[in-house]
């Protein structure tokens, strides 16, 4: 295949040219002002950026146990949509990815979708906080780091264990932060107050230095939490944040129009914490954006609001919400949106992805920054998301994944 005339992102070597590329049995193989060869596939790409394919270190796609919601293949169809190659999916299906078996069952049946998919296991068994798995038998099987994600882990003596082991292994461990202490009902500024994240974000930037095992602070919503994670990185912590698109989009003021499809954990708080999630991304205190990828069913969400499940669906609006209030207010480049949607989220988990070089993978996303368009259909099993209807910036006109055209919707 050759992509030819494309303005080119390379976040993993920091480098932005015109030019082209072509991709032979699966990876890059050359760069410049190539022709091309018999009868090789070509895309003209001329006003498009061609970038890395997009990671995502933080989805749900429900399967096993929720496929009512998303599974799989429906998941994989809607990554590839926004322009995502390669995502990793939470530990808290049905049942808990917490043995060895199940992670082995998860890739055999992840092998038949296009993009690459990968798992995370969960912390404790059952997510019950008071067992660690086995750590070692489900990096072996596949697992790529641990979490609980979905439910913090509020045994310290618990979590620097688990940072110790993960350390040994040379797998991150990343951490759903909310204090239920603290917690009225989940889903509002005003009952799931910040308090509840900060404390125990500051108990893990405190372990994470302690042990010096690499942490990801997950979904960063807090102003204060944003701060003590620049300040722990300043000690010396091996930390990783992530903020979503929806975090730094929105405010708690979405609630009130959106109803339940605002409602997600931890919940959208002030424009102070999201102006503190924008600059935590500009000076590089939150290293990637990871859309928290939610799917929940129609009637799941047309509950009464504190009965309604949280979380929203993200992967086919997250690089246009990039795009829309992160690059053209003048925040980030979009070289710098794409460190913190591919080379950035591919480190943490130690994944070869995020440059356009000879020898990288053929995994691309071609864009155009300036087209406007308006999220209306999903391919995703779910359709819960405030953005439907919302005008965006930054549509994903084709996705390349292991050098195969897997969305090309515009027939470049």
């Amino acid at each position: 295949m050759l992509i030819k005339n494309g303005t080119i992102l390379s976040p993993g070597t920091k480098k932005e040219w015109q030019g082209d590329l072509r991709i032979k049995n699966g990876e890059i193989t050359e760069l410049g002002t190539l022709t091309p060869d018999g009868e090789e596939k070509v895309l003209n790409a001329e006003g498009l950026f061609v970038a890395p394919g997009l990671v995502d270190v933080h989805v749900h796609f429900r399967d096993p146990g929720l496929t009512y919601k998303e599974d799989l293949h429906t998941g994989s169809l809607a990554a590839a949509a926004g322009g995502f190659t390669a995502v990793v999916c939470m530990a808290n299906t049905k049942p808990v990815m917490d043995s060895p078996h199940l992670v082995r069952d998860f890739y055999e049946r992840a092998k038949k979708e296009a993009i690459r998919v990968y798992t995370a296991a969960a912390v404790t068994k059952g997510l019950e906080g008071r067992e660690l798995t086995d750590f070692s038998g489900l990096s072996q099987a596949g697992a790529v780091g641990f979490t609980d994600d979905g439910i913090p882990l509020l045994d310290e003596k618990l979590a620097a264990q688990a940072m110790l082991q993960a350390k040994e292994l040379k797998l991150p461990l990343s951490f759903h932060e909310e204090d239920p202490a603290f917690i009225e009902k989940s889903g509002t500024n005003q009952t799931a107050p910040a308090i509840a994240e900060d404390i125990l974000v500051a108990r893990d930037c405190m372990l994470a230095l302690s042990t010096k095992a690499r942490v990801s602070i997950q979904h960063i919503s807090s102003k204060n939490s944003v701060a003590l994670v620049r300040t722990a990185k300043a000690l010396g912590a091996d930390l990783f944040a992530e903020a979503t698109p929806h975090h730094f989009s929105l405010t708690e003021e979405a609630v009130k129009e959106h109803g339940t499809l605002a409602k997600m954990n931890p919940p959208l708080r002030g424009e102070e914490d999201r102006l503190a999630i924008i600059q935590g991304l500009k000076d590089g205190t939150i290293d990637a954006i990871a859309t928290d990828h939610a799917p929940h069913s129609r009637e799941e969400k047309a509950r009464p609001f504190f009965e309604a499940p949280s979380g929203i669906i993200g992967l086919e609006t997250s690089l246009a919400l990039g795009v829309t209030n992160l690059v053209r207010p003048g925040h980030l480049s979009l070289l710098t949106l794409m460190e913190k949607m591919s080379s950035a989220p591919a480190r943490l988990y130690g994944l070869p992805f995020g440059t356009i070089a000879p020898g990288a993978p053929g995994d691309l996303v071609l864009f155009d920054p300036e087209e406007r368009w308006i999220p209306e259909r999903y391919y995703s099993k779910a359709s819960n998301s405030p953005f439907t209807g919302m005008p965006l910036y930054g549509r994903v006109r084709a996705t390349i994944c292991r050098g195969e055209l897997i969305y090309n919707p515009f027939s470049l």
